[in-house]
């Protein structure tokens, strides 16, 4: 129904065919890969970039080596073990890595380079700041309004709510566009559905500080669910694993949403509580830059996934096909169609420059 399906090349251009087999990589191809401090199991944004990496390394015949990040402090370090090991292209996860990614790159510059969700531009003035660097970034805004729109028609309670890890533009994207979704379904519809955890005028919300499950995840999910939130959106890899615990502590009929894969399908023991996610395909975003790569056919202008290139997109219901009300697929079909059209305007501070 709404399952996203990303197409990778220079900005929302579909790639040309590639032949991915054993003979179209040099066997001394290495591609590498360094997560952020989510880790590389978070069923979410780094599961879905090493997913793509080992994908492609399979099919190109060679084997790929990934480092984890404990904490930021690794970053550097981590970006140059993989140079020490002989990568010819590292990927890096993460919109914090920039500053690791752009120096390695400067430094080596017969290394090739990918990075998500950055576009490893540290000096603003509109260009990667290294030639070797390929941004793969995602326009999630619109996804997330279409998202903001089904939570707002689903709620009870007339509240939703949202938080994330860190206050950084792959966030803030998401929340932006959940609320503006919100304010949508209301206008269309004479409703007063509140959101709370984010203010988009502001810019200002609720965040944990880091992209950890634990204590402060659970400490905002249970603040939003205290204020009568009965739709939640946790934004920042495995923080939405302490929404579901505070959700299934409070004994109260509470949905999530997810972001970056379809967590109904990644995280099987909290399945029921997803309304729908925001999906980013970084997997084939991933897996493209590294087949390319491997071919010889590096191409480092930026990659932005937009609803038109279907780069991002929302799931299906799932389980709540039944629940939600009876036009709503309807409805957000045809607000994605309206969004690729023009006739409806998306926009975040955060959204990638076309």
């Amino acid at each position: 129904m709404f399952g996203t399906v990303a197409m990778l090349a220079g900005c929302a251009q579909a790639p040309a065919t590639t032949d991915n087999t054993n003979s179209a990589a040099s066997s001394d191809f290495l591609p590498c890969m360094v997560s952020d401090e989510g880790g590389f199991d978070d069923q979410s944004f780094n599961q879905l970039g090493f997913e793509g990496l080992t994908e492609a390394a399979k099919d190109l015949g060679v084997t790929p080596k990934t480092v984890e990040s404990a904490t930021e402090t690794d970053y550097q370090s981590n970006v140059q073990n993989l140079v020490d090991q002989g990568c010819n292209l590292i990927v890096t996860v993460g919109f914090n890595l920039a500053a690791a990614t752009v120096e390695s790159a400067l430094a080596n510059p017969e290394v090739n380079y990918a990075i998500i969700d950055n576009d490893a531009d540290l000096n603003f003035d509109g260009t990667v700041d290294a030639p070797n660097i390929k941004p793969l970034l995602f326009d999630t805004a619109p996804a997330g309004f279409m998202a903001g729109y089904a939570a707002a028609g689903y709620s009870k309670t007339g509240v939703v709510g949202t938080y994330g890890g860190q206050q950084i533009p792959p966030v803030t994207i998401f929340m932006d566009g959940y609320a503006d979704g919100v304010t949508y379904f209301n206008e269309k519809n004479g409703k007063n559905v509140q959101t709370i955890g984010w203010d988009v005028a502001a810019q200002t919300g609720s965040f944990t500080g880091g992209f950890a499950a634990g204590v402060d995840s659970l400490a905002k999910a249970q603040g939003l669910i205290d204020q009568n939130a009965d739709v939640l959106l946790p934004v920042g890899g495995p923080i939405f694993l302490s929404a579901i615990e505070a959700i299934k502590s409070s004994g109260k009929d509470i949905a999530m949403i997810g972001v970056d894969a379809d967590l109904f399908e990644t995280n099987p023991a909290g399945s029921s509580l997803f309304l729908t996610s925001i999906l980013k395909d970084i997997k084939l975003a991933v897996s493209t830059v590294v087949t390319d790569s491997g071919s010889g056919s590096f191409d480092p202008a930026p990659y932005i996934g937009t609803l038109d290139n279907e780069g991002v997109g929302i799931a299906p219901f799932h389980d709540f096909e039944s629940k939600v009300p009876a036009t709503m697929t309807d409805d957000v079909a045809a607000i994605k169609a309206g969004i690729i059209d023009g006739s409806i305007t998306v926009e975040s501070p955060a959204s990638p420059k076309q």
